[in-house]
């Protein structure tokens, strides 16, 4: 103990935070925290909804921080792990409690007890006799003071340095609070453990701590001794909202407290409150502005110097009225750090519950890290690892965009919200889910959203149908479920059982590789685009680029298209040698292998090195003759096979096309070489064959020419070659050769 002594008087602070900034989704939950802890009991105290619980999480590490600095003991411990955070000396009892009901009190201690610090379970019965009363009682038959007691307890056992207790006396009855306020005090008195205290109740915080901080809106406004608050009656009621006062008055009244002189100054200088800059004599007119928050409005005022200020009822349009404040965005969690060996067992765990938690208990079994991850929209209770609100943020319109009381939105909405959330995740190994048709759709839009590789299952009552909808250009495994998702039989055990089988062996053997192999160099993926009129030409290119590149060839049906995007946007392809981009004559005419309007966007977003050209433009591609739309009748048509009908473009259809193909290569970034083969596009356009149209041909390439906008990055090559002549696929291999970048950079899942 007095080595523990002496090691802290060596210290500045047990607890040290700056310039805290914490997000939930868009939503800004603190917002420049300052707070330092020498020793002894700081109180921070405010009303519900001020940032007080999420100040808790961030020091325990169980919230991510966007931005600032908690040091414990002059350790910096922002990014740790919530057990690293407690193994070094950091005692946490949350909100409400959280004991175990089926658990004796005996059993909770003797749970956490190491037996090797300064408080064992012996010294935790002295201190707590109630305790020691009814060690034999479970947590669920202990009244709420002895709950509270035990929690305490439980921390204690720990031996920690610092005790952070998250209102310790909510929901008390007053004889209770008492008992607790005085256990709090002796215990800050006689043992050697410094506490901060997190209360809405300010006669116990003021009873308790030395000094108090309030939190108004995410922020520390005020630093004050405990006595000071204590005797100011009128600020208690400003503090907590009673009567006519709010907390918005609480800047105006209370200017902030300096900072202790011995203490280091911030990194940057942080501005004080709007609210609290004195008015300076000035013949221009004053603005004061506090930014809103996600709990209250801002409080706006605007007057001339030494006017009296306006009734605070005045009806006053405040900046963010018309023009929204600019929302934060949470960035983008790198590839390398977004895999991992962590499983996500995700779906809407109000209905599907007995279905997702077997699954979770058969991948514990198989001793895989498992994170469950809720996406109802009932706004029912929920015990899963991340509830339904945490992911609901991360949507553009916030919590209340996903929670309208509208099944239909809401489930869009949660769609949407869990696509941001998981892109912005850590160390995933894989994810899996169970569901029915709204599941299905409210889940597998995320999965696509992750890289190529990473294991993805979906067991559904769609997935021996047209699954293409919710596959996309992506490799989710799709298990049908035989029976409906809707509670446990010997069948539906054996198929979740089975999925979950598949996914544990597919995130082991990636686990394993990894191990085996860490270092690992492969050939540097490059994509390419064919069809059946440019299989020579992509051949020739694989022959002369095979021992540099692993060469994956996608079939241009228009899913193949996104499917080489989708690797792009997942940081697999060091290039890409887009030879056939026949996709978008097919969305732009009304072909049955269409791209779609993105086409293209991997490349603006990634900016991954580009060879394109324009292999198969002359073509729209149909089913069946029969099946082809009567409006088109009178073209040129070629009978490919009894299932495909392709149709010639015409020179107006080529100009639209090689305008919009140009205005979106003029958006990419990276290095661009798109080659023109004015000889022929496909192997159906050349003297002598169906296709062979010059003129259409050149309204193709001078639209093109027109509307391409060149720079050093980015430039356009004619040639007189065929595609498919040999001069042209070496050229194909120069232009990149000129460009490339095999061992590639750095990419995020892009949005």
């Amino acid at each position: 103990m007095l080595e523990r002594r002496r090691s802290r008087q060596s210290q500045p602070a047990v607890l040290q935070i700056r310039d805290l900034h914490v997000f939930y989704g868009r939503s800004h939950a603190l917002q420049g925290v300052e707070l330092i802890l020498e020793r002894g009991v700081h109180a921070v105290v405010g009303r519900n909804g001020m940032g007080k619980t999420t100040l808790c999480n961030a020091i325990m590490g169980l919230v991510p921080v966007q931005r600032g600095s908690i040091r414990f003991g002059g350790e910096e411990i922002t990014g740790l792990a919530p057990h690293q955070i407690a193994a070094r000396g950091i005692g946490y009892t949350p909100q409400g409690r959280r004991l175990w009901p089926s658990l004796t009190v005996d059993e909770h201690l003797r749970l956490v007890a190491s037996g090797s610090g300064a408080w064992t379970i012996e010294r935790i019965y002295h201190t707590f006799p109630r305790l020691a009363e009814r060690r034999g009682n479970g947590g669920g038959q202990l009244s709420g003071g002895e709950q509270q007691m035990l929690a305490i307890a439980r921390a204690l056992l720990q031996d920690p340095q610092l005790l952070v207790l998250d209102e310790p006396t909510e929901g008390l009855a007053p004889v209770v609070v008492r008992q607790v306020e005085e256990l709090l005090a002796s215990l800050a008195a006689e043992s050697d453990v410094a506490i901060l205290l997190i209360e809405q109740n300010i006669a116990v915080a003021t009873a308790i701590a030395e000094d108090v901080a309030i939190m108004v809106n995410g922020r520390i406004a005020r630093v004050m001794p405990a006595r000071q608050l204590a005797a100011d009656r009128s600020l208690q009621e400003r503090l907590l909202g009673v009567g006519r006062h709010s907390h918005e008055d609480l800047g105006a009244a209370a200017a902030p407290a300096p900072a202790p002189a011995e203490a280091e100054p911030p990194a940057e200088p942080v501005a004080p409150p709007a609210e609290a800059v004195p008015d300076q004599p000035d013949s221009r007119r004053r603005v004061h502005y506090v930014p809103p928050t996600r709990w209250s409005s801002a409080a706006w005022k605007a007057a001339e110097p030494g006017a009296p200020p306006a009734p605070a009822a005045a009806p006053v349009e405040r900046p963010f009225d018309r023009r929204p404040e600019p929302l934060y965005t949470e960035p983008l969690t790198p590839l390398g750090a977004l895999r991992g060996d962590e499983v996500l067992v995700a779906g809407t765990f109000d209905t599907k519950r007995a279905e997702l938690l077997y699954i979770h208990d058969c991948l514990v079994e198989q001793r895989v890290k498992v994170r469950t991850v809720d996406l109802s929209t009932s706004g029912k209770p929920s015990s899963a690892d991340v509830p339904p609100h945490v992911v609901a943020a991360y949507h553009r319109g916030g919590a209340g965009g996903v929670f309208t009381g509208e099944r239909g939105a809401s489930v869009r909405a949660m769609a949407e919200a869990f696509e941001t959330w998981i892109l912005r995740q850590q160390g995933i190994g894989g994810i899996i889910s169970a569901a029915g048709s709204g599941g299905t759709a409210l889940v597998t839009p995320a999965m696509r959203r992750l890289p190529i590789g990473l294991p993805k299952v979906m067991i559904s009552t769609v997935a021996s149908g047209n699954a293409g909808q919710y596959v996309g250009p992506s490799d989710i495994l799709m298990m049908y479920s035989v029976t409906d998702v809707q509670g446990l039989n010997r069948i539906s055990r054996q198929v979740l059982a089975n999925g979950a089988a598949a996914l544990a062996g597919m995130v082991k053997q990636a686990a394993e590789r990894r191990r085996q192999q860490p270092g690992e160099i492969d050939k540097p993926s490059l994509g390419l685009t064919m069809f059946g009129v440019t299989t020579k030409a992509v051949q020739q290119i694989v022959a002369r680029l095979e021992g540099r590149y692993d060469c994956l060839v996608f079939h241009a049906t228009g899913v193949g298209g996104r499917s080489m995007e989708k690797l792009a946007d997942s940081g697999l392809l060091a290039a890409a040698i887009d030879l056939t981009t026949t996709e978008v004559c097919d969305m732009m005419v009304g072909g049955v292998f269409a791209a779609d309007e993105d086409r293209f966007g991997a490349f603006i977003r990634t900016r991954t090195p580009y060879v394109g050209s324009v292999g198969a433009l002359d073509m729209v591609n149909f089913g069946p003759r029969e099946t082809v739309p009567h409006k088109h009748a009178g073209r040129r048509f070629v009978e490919h096979n009894p299932q495909v009908t392709l149709m010639r473009t015409t020179a107006e259809e080529n100009a639209r096309m090689g305008e919009w193909i140009a205005g979106r290569l003029n958006r990419m970034e990276g290095p661009v070489r798109f080659l023109l083969p004015e000889g022929g596009i496909s192997a159906l356009d050349a003297p002598g064959q169906p296709f062979h149209d010059p003129a259409a041909g050149r309204a193709l390439f001078e639209a093109i020419a027109r509307t391409f906008r060149e720079t050093p990055n980015r430039r356009l090559l004619r040639l007189p070659h065929h595609i498919n002549d040999p001069a042209f696929a070496e050229a194909a291999v120069d232009a990149l050769t000129e460009i490339e970048n095999p061992r590639g950079r750095e990419r995020h899942a892009a949005l």
